[in-house]
Order: C-alpha cells, then sequence, then structure tokens
C-alpha cells in the first residue's frame, strides 16, 4: 500500500499495513504538529454555522442513551420568498444540548466543505476505497453513540479537546451486524487510550467500539474507508455474465424466449470457466473515481465571457453563453 496521506498519520504506512490495516486498532500521536491536521475544526464548524447554509440531514444531535433528539430542537426555519424552509442549523440551540450531554454529528462533510472533499478524494484514491468523512463533537463525560460496529475502517483524526476510546475485538461470527452490539453480545477489549489534539486512532472494520469526551470540547473528523460486500460480489458477478453477451433484450414469442434462456445460461457456464476469484475481485473493486471540481467556475466564465479575451488557459463559453451573446449583440445591432 503506497500512501502519502496514510504516511502523516502512522509513519511508516509499510508496517502500519503489515501489522494493523485490517487486523488490529491502533493509536498514534502525532510525531509532527504541521503534518496530517484535519481540514475540519472547530474554527470551520463556526464558519459553517456564520454561512447560515448548514441544515439536515447533514447535522443532527445524537446520544447514547437512546433518547431520540428532533430536528426541531436544534435547527431554525427561515421564510425565503414568502416560503418557511426547515432544517437550518441553529448555533445556540446545538451549544445548549452540547451542554446537556448531547453530541453533534455532521455527515458527508466531504460533500460540502472543500478542502475534507480534497482530502477523501486523495486518499480514496490512494487506497482504492470509496471515503466518506464525519465530524463529532462531544462534551467533557458525554458519549455520542453506545458501544457499535463500522461497515468500514476508521480513521480519527482528533482537532480538538481529549476523548478516551474503547475499542473491542472484531466480530466472532462471519455473519456480524452492523450497529449497536446486542445486549447479550459481550466483546474483549482490544483498545483503551487518551486521544489528544493531533492524534489518529485506527478502528478496522467490524471491531466494536465507542468513545467519551475526556476533557475540553472534544471534536474529530471521521474518515470511513469502505470494502467490498456480498452484494458488491453479486453485482460484480452479474456483470461479468453478461460480459459479451449479443441477445436481444425482448425476444418475442416462447421459442424466443426459451431459446435465450439456453444461451443465456450456455454463455453464463463458459464465462464461470474462465473466472477466477482474482478476476472477480478485480470487477469488484473497479468504481468510477470519486467526483472532483473539474467543470468551469463562474470566474473563469465571467473572465472567458469578456470582449477580446484570450482563449488560451481559459474554458470558453459554452453554447448557450454563445447563444445569449450572439442575441445580445444582434440587439445591441438593432438598437
Amino acid at each position: 500500500m503506497e500512501s502519502p496521506t496514510l504516511a502523516d498519520w502512522v509513519g511508516d504506512v509499510r508496517g502500519f499495513t503489515g501489522r494493523q490495516w485490517q487486523r488490529e486498532p491502533a493509536l498514534f500521536p502525532r510525531a509532527d504538529p504541521g503534518a496530517g491536521a484535519p481540514p475540519f475544526d472547530l474554527d470551520e464548524l463556526d464558519a459553517a454555522f456564520d454561512g447560515g447554509l448548514l441544515r439536515t440531514p447533514y447535522l443532527e444531535l445524537v446520544r447514547s442513551d437512546k433518547v431520540t433528539i428532533p430536528p426541531e430542537a436544534f435547527t431554525t426555519p427561515r421564510v425565503v420568498n414568502g416560503v418557511t424552509h426547515h432544517g437550518f442549523a441553529d448555533r445556540a440551540k446545538v451549544l445548549a444540548l452540547l451542554r446537556g450531554g448531547a453530541t453533534l454529528l455532521l455527515r458527508r462533510v466531504d460533500q460540502w466543505h472543500r478542502p475534507t472533499g480534497d482530502l477523501v478524494a486523495r486518499l480514496s484514491e490512494e487506497l482504492d476505497r470509496p471515503v466518506e468523512a464525519f465530524f463529532f463533537v462531544t462534551p467533557a463525560g458525554g458519549q455520542g453513540l453506545a458501544v457499535h460496529r463500522d461497515d468500514a475502517d476508521v480513521f480519527v483524526l482528533q482537532a480538538a479537546g481529549r476523548k478516551t476510546w474503547y475499542v473491542h475485538d472484531a466480530p466472532a461470527a462471519a455473519d456480524w451486524r452492523l450497529g449497536e452490539l446486542p445486549d447479550g453480545e459481550r466483546s474483549p477489549l482490544r483498545l483503551h487510550g487518551v486521544l489528544e489534539p493531533g492524534g489518529v486512532l485506527y478502528v478496522p472494520r467490524g471491531f466494536a467500539h465507542r468513545a467519551v469526551g475526556a476533557g475540553g470540547l472534544s471534536a474529530h473528523l471521521s474518515l470511513t474507508v469502505r470494502d467490498l460486500s456480498l452484494q458488491d460480489l453479486r453485482t460484480a458477478l452479474a456483470g461479468q455474465l453478461a460480459e459479451g453477451l449479443g441477445l436481444p433484450d425482448r425476444p418475442l414469442g416462447e421459442a424466443a424466449i426459451t431459446e435465450a434462456c439456453a444461451a443465456l445460461l450456455d454463455h453464463a457456464r463458459a464465462r464461470l470457466d474462465a473466472l477466477g476469484p482474482e478476476d472477480l475481485l478485480r470487477a469488484a473493486r473497479a468504481r468510477p473515481p470519486a467526483p472532483r471540481a473539474t467543470t468551469e467556475t463562474l470566474a473563469e466564465a465571467a473572465r472567458a465571457w469578456e470582449p477580446g479575451a484570450p482563449a488560451a488557459g481559459r474554458t470558453g463559453p459554452s453554447s448557450v453563453s454563445r447563444t445569449w451573446r450572439k442575441l445580445r449583440d444582434a440587439a445591441r445591432a438593432r438598437g
């Protein structure tokens, strides 16, 4: 595994891959204060509140005691063009709930915070896995989630305060369940430690864990690295079996349908004979790259629309904008 991003967090990537990756939880104190800092922290959160567009479903307040906190308890409505819209984040309400022991959870930060999105795209490319970002803010003594298992490898980047982590063993059964551990299930403790600002915690997929605020207002960015499920393999297998199939989509009549069944089975058997586990794994891992901002920006469009703007190094106007300019020029000529 080659990953400059991971190297900022775990140091020796080769050693991490051989000892911990998908095997053991590990805590890494930051060796270099200037490397690997999370791009989203409390200052960025305040900026999101100040921007005024943060709203559900990107934020929620949670408690490990299963008390449901309704959205209206931490959001406020706004009237836009005479219509009331609900779900906008209310910082005063959020702070009051934090002081009462709740945890703030921000979902898919990579979708609305550009630096986090860039980090996620980079890590996804390096690991060849889908990656998502979540941000948690917990008061001292607070616990947002009960002991639970995630369907992802998790890298926790501590941004502020201190948090005590309890990471338990891997699932004992192959058919393990996501979410909170059932009341009767007990899992041995594998790691217990306090994460300080700048520190990184790695939790392998399926390892049960929980966290409790240990000091200050604890905030961390969680990067979840997804891996293959049985459904992913089934989808890849279906695609592989259909590869090269030249049958008509809509056979007419019983005889044609029966003939298509026979041809489909013959094709699938031939494909199965040629298909190995590595081929199926490769097909399942093949996926479109994470979308990145490659479209023309409004600033580029504005520069391109200026009369006499050079074309080199700039994205030209679209066919729509060219049509608009022709209409504008024609109107000026008539005027």
